[in-house]
């Protein structure tokens, strides 16, 4: 089978879903999730972001690249459990990396991951607990709502970056948007509102984890 786009895509948005909860769960050293990142295209790869449970400040996080492709399976993508037991290892002890895959994105420390050198940390107790929780009162769809969520950021105090697709198409939409505002009738506009181009930010964009932004804090 040959992997496209779309088959990537789909697995971006799959893995967001399982590391939503570890926004509260804390990882083995005892940072958070704290946003996730679908990498530019075609790359088949996810960007996770980890660190202290209350900070949105660049220097504070850091981004970890992981390929969805392995050397042993290249036609087939890492897993949502896959991906998360990668990142509890990186957050297990000291890791120690060579400058050529350290990198920066915007103002945050980028590492490029290589799943071959990673032995990957299986769920605890907690995690179990949650994924019957989780099953018996959400139960995994494979139809995702549309739009289809692709990734989050926290950029400051109450204020959050979604990254969005729409109806089969994997551009991907920054949205910026207020937690404390009116999420009802934010949500529910949503389909409509990242395709409305007097919203789009004008200019050059710092973020490559998107085409376009809409800014609707103010929404």
């Amino acid at each position: 089978m040959t992997l496209t786009y779309d088959d990537i895509a789909e697995q971006q948005a799959d893995i967001v879903r399982l590391l939503l909860h570890h926004i509260h769960t804390p990882l083995p050293d005892g940072w958070f999730i704290r946003g996730v990142l679908p990498s530019p295209p075609p790359a088949a790869e996810v960007r996770v972001v980890t660190g202290p449970q209350r900070t949105s400040v660049p220097d504070d996080l850091m981004v970890w690249e992981i390929p969805l492709r392995t050397i042993d399976a290249p036609e087939e993508l890492l897993g949502p459990n896959d991906v998360l037991g990668i990142v509890r290892a990186l957050n297990t002890g000291t890791q120690i990396f060579s400058s050529s895959r350290v990198d920066t994105v915007m103002g945050m420390i980028l590492i490029h991951v290589n799943p071959e050198q990673v032995a990957p940390v299986g769920p605890g107790e907690c995690d179990n607990a949650f994924t019957i929780l989780r099953t018996l009162t959400y139960p995994w769809t494979e139809e995702q709502p549309d739009p289809r969520l692709r990734g989050f950021l926290p950029q400051g105090p109450d204020r959050m970056r979604l990254y969005v697709d729409h109806e089969e198409d994997t551009e991907v939409v920054g949205a910026d948007v207020r937690p404390s505002g009116a999420l009802t009738a934010l949500l529910a506009a949503l389909p409509s509102l990242i395709e409305e181009r007097e919203r789009m930010v004008r200019g050059e964009i710092d973020d490559p984890h998107c085409s376009r932004l809409i800014d609707l804090v103010d929404w």
